[in-house]
């Protein structure tokens, strides 16, 4: 059997302040780590023993990924981090409240926004210090590879390929692979491997921190995928994720 498991990075400070984060790097908060810590503490507990990893340039998915492989007592095995795994871009909604942003534009579109399957936000301007193009950790990057915002679509189309051609051919070699990536970017990948429909996948919720596993047999069918931990917590977590976006 191969396993894949893909974990949403803990809660982040703007997670916790209820912003639009996309590729602003904001760090975890103090809940953030221990839920990265019992992430990692249910992977041991299980018997995980992984052989790669692969993360985002975004430290909050890079720090969840050291907080597990800590936990698990691998923190040498070889870590691959690329930017095609960074969150969806929010363009000019990153920094705002969301639930300001909902009182203002109302609930509906900022919805439309945060889980519709092909409309993106506002870009960012080119001259936005924020523009991607001006972050050293994307100076190997081809300018008009990166964007300046991203619909679900475009999210996709930017990850699909390295998860095509780097993370899943590594289950040839190693029989576990830990992915720590962001809501978006691991709903993508989800929608490939389960072959959610674009009109569903605005429905998937994916908790902070919560080892969601995926089973494969020899020849790489996915045969099962089920979280781990207590059933109620997880869903107590993701719902408070799908209430994200609504005016107080």
């Amino acid at each position: 059997m191969k396993r894949i498991v893909l974990l949403r990075h803990g809660q982040s400070i703007w997670n916790k302040e209820n912003r639009f984060t996309g590729w602003t790097d904001v760090d975890l908060t103090e809940e953030g780590v221990a839920e990265a810590v019992r992430a990692g503490e249910l992977l041991r507990d299980e018997g995980f023993a992984f052989g790669m990893a692969y993360t985002s340039c975004l430290k909050r998915a890079v720090k969840t990924l050291d907080c597990v492989l800590d936990r698990l007592d691998r923190m040498w095995i070889p870590v691959e981090k690329s930017w095609r795994l960074n969150e969806k871009h929010y363009g000019m909604l990153q920094g705002l409240d969301k639930s300001e942003t909902a009182a203002r534009y109302g609930e509906e579109q900022v919805h439309i926004w945060r889980r519709s399957y092909d409309i993106a936000p506002e870009p960012l301007p080119e001259d936005d210090p924020r523009n991607p193009r001006f972050d050293a950790r994307y100076a190997c990057v081809p300018d008009a590879e990166l964007p300046r915002t991203e619909s679900l679509a475009q999210t996709i189309a930017r990850i699909m390929p390295y998860w095509h051609c780097v993370v899943f051919p590594s289950l040839m070699r190693y029989d576990n692979l830990l992915v720590v990536a962001h809501g978006n970017s691991l709903r993508g990948v989800i929608k490939h491997l389960k072959h959610i429909p674009d009109d569903e996948i605005a429905a998937l919720n994916l908790p902070t921190a919560a080892p969601y596993v995926f089973e494969f047999d020899d020849t790489l069918r996915l045969v099962r995928d089920h979280y781990l931990g207590d059933p109620d917590e997880i869903r107590r977590r993701a719902e408070a994720v799908a209430r994200q976006g609504s005016a107080r």
